[in-house]
């Protein structure tokens, strides 16, 4: 739910530019609530296809409207995180551990959500390009290595020696121009709707996503088991690991991070002892465990990360318990959709703009200007292909043909 924030930052995008953000933005990536809105974002619409079908503000909607349905209101919350407790203790009560198999929430009332928003578009048809992660638990993660004499891809199933068998970090990738493809791979054959299932699996509230799809560059089916992408990515590791690749030669990338909020937070060593072997998993206590996991690898990554993108690297993102005077903080639940909130994220990303207020200016005005860059380039290629085309036209049609043969 906390995706609202950057689907209302966006929003505030498009209204001040008046335009859609994949008509400015070359490459979008991002995993969990980011994948749904940078899909939804890109997918082209289904009359007009070279548009895209959705603005952030329907997203915003999109958020406001399905969210109780997703996350129905859990009245039972901290009892939950008791059963789990004890279920984990006893390990011998089957009830229990039925109950508590599946997670928290009905995936099918997602699934429902995000069939609606995508229909049977694919990865391959976005209008910009994107990347969405997930981590697989398993599978066959074969690798391109190259081409064979044919001309074929090659795969190899080992990296360094070691051979891969258990899970393993996977971006789907559509690569359009202008953002460089050297490897010329082709996106895996997979729908909008099995890939954000995946990506937005979050542990302990959805169940993995398991799918089917073929891998045009390795000309065989992949099984995925996926999870949430956010066990591994974020924009430090996602920069290196999968959109460094196709910055074109030349081109210095301006990158833009749109955040939900910073939920990690300082816990004192004896709240941390209370907590016990299984309370630093439960969801009872927020997951304490596993927001350090999230946070740690870019905590690490973060000084060198600013350092490489320096004056290019626009973030907007503040955290969820420093205390502002415009009102009341969200809470830091990322299955909390009461209209309160609501509310309370809608300000939340206000309180961000206004903080960054000539920095998100000076966004918007670089947007525009990479917008109007790449109609220029388009424009220039057009004029060349016509021209090209009618030289090569005029030149047949002057040259006099004496026989069908010379014609």
């Amino acid at each position: 739910m906390r995706g609202l924030v950057p689907a209302h930052i966006m929003a505030a995008i498009e209204e001040a530019t008046g335009l859609h953000m994949a008509q400015m933005v070359d490459l979008f990536s991002g995993p969990s609530t980011g994948s749904i809105l940078n899909a939804a974002l890109t997918r082209p619409h289904r009359r007009r296809p070279t548009e895209p079908q959705y603005k952030a503000r329907q997203m915003v909607k999109f958020y406001e409207r399905e969210g109780h349905n997703i996350f129905p209101v859990d009245r039972f919350r901290e009892f939950r995180g008791l059963l789990h407790d004890f279920n984990n203790r006893t390990m011998k009560i089957s009830t229990l551990g039925r109950l508590m198999r599946h997670g928290h929430y009905n995936e099918r009332n997602l699934a429902a959500c995000l069939y609606a928003l995508y229909g049977d578009a694919k990865l391959g048809d976005s209008l910009s390009s994107l990347i969405i992660p997930c981590y697989s638990l398993g599978g066959e993660n074969l690798k391109v290595t190259g081409e064979d004499s044919a001309g074929n891809m090659t795969t190899a199933p080992i990296e360094n020696n070691v051979v891969i068998k258990g899970g393993s970090a996977l971006w789907m990738k559509n690569i359009r121009e202008p953002a460089a493809n050297p490897k010329k791979l082709k996106p895996l054959e997979v729908t909008l709707y099995d890939a954000v299932m995946a990506s937005a699996a979050a542990p302990s509230y959805f169940p993995c996503h398991d799918f089917s799809a073929f891998d045009p560059n390795a000309e065989r089916w992949r099984t995925v088991h996926g999870i949430d992408g956010s066990i591994f990515d974020n924009p430090c590791i996602s920069w290196h690991g999968a959109i460094k690749p196709h910055v074109p030669q030349g081109r210095q990338p301006v990158m833009i991070t749109l955040g939900t909020g910073v939920s990690n937070r300082a816990i004192h060593k004896d709240e941390w002892n209370r907590f016990g072997s299984l309370g630093i998993v439960d969801p009872a206590n927020d997951l304490p465990l596993i927001n350090i996991f999230f946070q740690a690898p870019e905590s690490a990554l973060r000084e060198v990360f600013a350092e490489e993108m320096g004056n290019h690297l626009f973030t907007f993102n503040r955290s969820l318990f420093e205390p502002s005077s415009m009102g009341e903080m969200p809470s830091n639940q990322i299955d909390d959709a009461s209209d309160e909130q609501l509310r309370r994220l809608e300000r939340f990303a206000y309180i961000i703009i206004e903080e960054n207020r000539k920095k998100f200016d000076d966004l918007c005005h670089l947007l525009v200007k990479n917008r109007d860059r790449l109609h220029k380039e388009q424009h220039d290629f057009m004029s060349t292909l016509k021209r090209t085309v009618h030289v090569l036209s005029g030149g047949a049609l002057s040259t006099p043909s004496k026989t069908p043969e010379d014609a």
